[in-house]
This record gives C-alpha cells, sequence and structure tokens, in this order.
C-alpha cells in the first residue's frame, strides 16, 4: 500500500516510563479503525497506484497526524498533560514523504481552555521535537532538502506549522522565535479575528490589519510560508495584495460547489493562484460536500478537486485532507466553540457522517487519492503534481 519506510516501530514517549513519567490513556487505532476502502480498481489500476504511490514525492499541505484517545470525553484531559502521540505506525504505512502537521492548532488547551496562548504553543512544540528527537524515522523539515531527503531515506518529513497567528498577540519577533524553534507555516487567523485580520466566522471582515502587513512582510524575509485557509474573504484578499511570495491556502474547498464560509469563493481561489499559490484540498468531516455527494466521502473531495482544476489550472491544486487518528466528528464537538466549527459551515443541510469514508485518517488519504485519479483517466505527471510537485515548486519560491 505504501513505499517502503525506515521505521521501526518506536511509538511516543518510549524513552519514558508510563504512568510514571506521564499519564497513559487508551488511545485509538492507528490502522484499521474504520473498514478499507473500496476504490473499486482493477489489477492494472491497483499496480499503477501503488507505483505512483512509491516513486512520488507525496506532501500533505495539512493534517494533524496525531493519535486521540479512543475515549472523546478524555480529549481535554489528553490535551492539558500538553503530550499528544505521534502516529508513527500510521505514517508508516501513508505512503506520504512529508506532512504539514498543524500541532494543537485551536485545541492547545494546556492551560486555558480558549487556546491559542502563547506559552501553551511553544509547551506543544517543545514537547513534539523532544519526542522526535528519541526516534530517527520522522525527520522535522527545515528546508526542502529535508523532503527530498526523507524520499530518498524511506522517512516521512514533518513540517511544523499553526493554523493561526494568534498567539504573536502584537509582537512581530515573536514570528521569529518560532522560525527559530522550527515552525515553516502559518495561518493569519482561525476563523476568529486577531491582531493580523479578520476570521472566516466574523460578520464583518475588516481585512489585514496595519500589524497584518508587517506581520506578512516579516514571514516573507524569514522564508515561512503563509496559510489563509480560515480568513475571510477580504482578508485573504487583502493578504494576496501584500505578500511578495506565492500564498498558501493549505486546507479548504469551492464554495461554488457547497456554499459555506468554510469554502473559498471563485474570486480568492482565482486571486490565490495569481500569486503563484497553492490550494490544498480539505477533508474534515461535513465541510468538502457537494450537492452531487452530499453524504461525505471520497468523491464529495474530488468534486471540489476537479472545479479548483478547471478554476485555478491543475499546477494549482494539491491536497491538504486535515485527517487524524481519531474520532474526528467527535473532536469536532468537544471543541465546537473553540474551532467556530457552528458557524464555518452554516449552509445546505447534510446527512451527518460518523468519518469521512476514504479520507478518514492519514495513512490512507494519499492512497485514495492517487487511485481516484488514476481509475479517473489522470497522467501520471498530472497526479505526481497534485500530490507533491505543486507543493514542491512553491516552496521554492516561499523558503
Amino acid at each position: 500500500m505504501s513505499k517502503a519506510t525506515q521505521y521501526t516501530g518506536y511509538q511516543s514517549y518510549s524513552y519514558l516510563t508510563p504512568g510514571v513519567d506521564y499519564e497513559t490513556f487508551e488511545l485509538s487505532d492507528e490502522l484499521n479503525r474504520v473498514p478499507e476502502y473500496d476504490l473499486g480498481l482493477d489489477a492494472e489500476q491497483l499496480a499503477r497506484t501503488r507505483r505512483l504511490v512509491e516513486d512520488s514525492i507525496v506532501v500533505s499541505l495539512h493534517d494533524h497526524p496525531q493519535v486521540f484517545p479512543r475515549d472523546v470525553g478524555k480529549i481535554r484531559e489528553y490535551i492539558r498533560t500538553g503530550r499528544e502521540h505521534t502516529g508513527y505506525a500510521g505514517l508508516a504505512r501513508s505512503g506520504m514523504t512529508a506532512v504539514f502537521d498543524n500541532l494543537m492548532d485551536g485545541t492547545a488547551c494546556v492551560t486555558s481552555k480558549c487556546g491559542w496562548k502563547w506559552d501553551d504553543i511553544l509547551y506543544d512544540i517543545g514537547m513534539r521535537l523532544c519526542d522526535l528527537a528519541h526516534q530517527d524515522f520522522v525527520r522535522v523539515v527545515h528546508g526542502l532538502d529535508d523532503i527530498r531527503a526523507a524520499h530518498e531515506n524511506g522517512q516521512v518529513g514533518l513540517v511544523l506549522c499553526l493554523e493561526a497567528s494568534t498567539p504573536i498577540e502584537n509582537e512581530v519577533d515573536r514570528i521569529d522565535l518560532l522560525y527559530g524553534f522550527g515552525v515553516r507555516q502559518m495561518g493569519i487567523a482561525y476563523s476568529e479575528s486577531n491582531t493580523l485580520g479578520s476570521g472566516l466566522k466574523e460578520k464583518r471582515d475588516g481585512g489585514l490589519t496595519a500589524f497584518g502587513r508587517r506581520a506578512v512582510a516579516r514571514m516573507n524575509k524569514l522564508g515561512m510560508a503563509i496559510d489563509v485557509s480560515h480568513s475571510g474573504d477580504q482578508t485573504c484578499l487583502d493578504v494576496f495584495e501584500a505578500s511578495e511570495k506565492p500564498v498558501l491556502i493549505t486546507h479548504a474547498g469551492a464554495r461554488a460547489v457547497w456554499p459555506t464560509p468554510r469554502m473559498m469563493p471563485d474570486d480568492v481561489l482565482k486571486a490565490c493562484a495569481e500569486t503563484g499559490g497553492v490550494l490544498g484540498l480539505e477533508a474534515a468531516p461535513h465541510t468538502t460536500l457537494s450537492k452531487q455527494h452530499p453524504r461525505h466521502n471520497l468523491e464529495s473531495v474530488m468534486d471540489h478537486f476537479t472545479y479548483c482544476v478547471e478554476l485555478m489550472g491543475i499546477e494549482h491544486v494539491a491536497f491538504g485532507p486535515d485527517t487524524l487518528y481519531g474520532d474526528h466528528v467527535g473532536l469536532h464537538k468537544l471543541f465546537a466553540a473553540n474551532l467556530g466549527v457552528h458557524d464555518a459551515h452554516v449552509g445546505p443541510d447534510y446527512e451527518e457522517v460518523p468519518y469521512v469514508a476514504g479520507l478518514e485518517n492519514p495513512t490512507e488519504c494519499f492512497f485514495n487519492i492517487v487511485g481516484w485519479l488514476v481509475k479517473h483517466g489522470y497522467s501520471d505527471e498530472e497526479i505526481q503534481l497534485v500530490v507533491g510537485g505543486n507543493v514542491v515548486r512553491v516552496l521554492e519560491q516561499i523558503w
């Protein structure tokens, strides 16, 4: 199913004594938590899919490859320990070369139930880096050489990211500190507005602030990628205008396909492409639905893919599935207020699903994406562009 790896079985924090050095939780299964998705591939298509996953640089523009407790009710307690576990076994089967890991994002509630506190973010980053330092399968990505080395060495590269700049408050030098700690991509705002700009759940979008323009300029100078996935429409357009480098929409879809604030309108998508940027297609539960496939699954997401390829050009489309190991629907319900879930999903009625079939976790996403593209007649070159080549090209300009 996936390319050969040098994974040897390491599990998070196994250099410590569980129950003595840290609190333990019964975690979700990284593999086989849900039934395998049937793409209906014939033998030739299956062989081609496996070859493409094996040979290609595969990059997820947005995921959360952490393992969450089996009991959803324990998630806040688990997060408060500051010790989220990385899904090493799942990543070893994923076929990914690199993953943009967005850490705890708005669930960083180590000291506060509201999230996004500077100290909590640093606690999260430091703890994850400590764990990563005790193994040699997942490598922290500081530049494109690390992604290429991961591909050559059977590793997975992990790009540290934040979904919003909220923790920097009004201190632009904190961007430098985050870069120093390894962060290579950061969002402008996550649903709620902050000192940089407006989030997508606000009734009025004030656009990029004066401080936001300073922050964009600093990220350009440092070589930190900018994401506007959760920003308001005008704030997105302002960021495209202000940035001297391409801007990413790491995980979203097309509002023309599914009309909710969480999706992007055509003018924002086209403006992103005009900067040279790339859109990563989102697959978190109940986001990238479509009228043709209102029960969220792989087909719904690929309806957004085909629309965005036509609108933006295939060289500006990639994938940021936004998956994790555990009950994603349950996590959304638990953190609905933190994440602005209800505001972001205002729109047509839809049937709730327990998980997104075909794109439920970081392990299965790219095999199924490549398989779908193979089945629908895309060339090897086109597939390699959208599963990694486009991301590498834009990072060459940003980093």
